[in-house]
């Protein structure tokens, strides 16, 4: 199974350690291109216009300059450095030894920076979206589809793909329609659905925790992965198209 996560918008900074090597990290055949986003990261991240350009405020400075520092600065698995409302409903700190070894084998999380990494991988706290153009390289979610595609076709497999992703997220990679089942929030009230925003990361995040959490095998078909879902919210499965993956709802009612 294939757990895809959007990384948060804050960054936790790694303690004082070793800085990224780049050769270690998960997907080696993206080095040549996370080198090439580093550079024009740091060119502007260096500009007057450093922030503007980022779409940042100024009370997000640290974290641009940070940028300049990126193959400097110490690096931290993913699962730490990652510390926004999803990281924490999903808790790896409190997962049990096997509970963790199965979130390092199961999830990738797709960024801006590195195109996508391993939960164990080591990186460094930056600030950078997907949805940010870089010079040279243009929108990043356009940049980096092509080559996420190849890279992740292999990792994904001919199993289960969960997709925790934002929007934002999603338009990097979009892994097969047939094995991907996106999974949404929703909250019902006077029997109107509306789409739940913010809080649906802490409720995602939740879910993977059972995930990784429960006893038995992982879940291999929508259908199972529905099952699941019902173990612990009232939920939904919308089939997948030709061209559109299964949807799962979890349905919060007031």
């Amino acid at each position: 199974m294939l757990i895809l996560l959007p990384p948060s918008e804050g960054k936790t900074p790694a303690p004082p350690g070793p800085a990224v090597d780049l050769s270690a990290l998960s997907f080696p055949a993206l080095e040549v291109a996370r080198k090439e986003v580093i550079e024009a990261l740091t060119e502007v991240s260096g500009r007057d216009d450093a922030l503007e350009a980022l779409g940042v405020g100024a009370s997000l400075a640290h974290d641009v300059e940070r940028n300049l520092r990126l193959l400097t600065e110490p690096a931290g698995p993913a699962h730490l450095v990652y510390s926004g409302v999803l990281y924490e409903a999903l808790g790896y700190r409190s997962l049990t030894p096997a509970q963790r070894r199965r979130a390092d084998e199961w999830i990738v999380v797709v960024s801006a920076l590195w195109g996508a990494v391993g939960f164990a991988d080591a990186v460094p706290a930056y600030r950078l979206s997907m949805s940010t153009a870089l010079p040279g390289l243009g929108r990043l979610a356009a940049f980096w589809k092509p080559r996420l595609a190849e890279a992740l076709a292999t990792r994904a497999g001919d199993g289960l793909v969960v997709d925790c992703r934002s929007s934002t997220y999603a338009a990097a990679y979009a892994p097969p329609p047939a094995s991907t089942v996106s999974v949404d929030v929703f909250r019902e009230r006077d029997g109107k659905r509306s789409v739940v925003s913010h809080f649906a990361k802490h409720h995602r995040g939740e879910f993977v925790r059972h995930l990784l959490r429960r006893r038995g095998t992982a879940p291999a078909t929508p259908e199972a992965l529905l099952a699941v879902a019902c173990e612990g919210w009232e939920a939904e499965l919308v089939p997948a198209t030709a061209r559109k993956p299964s949807s799962l709802a979890l349905i919060l009612r007031d």
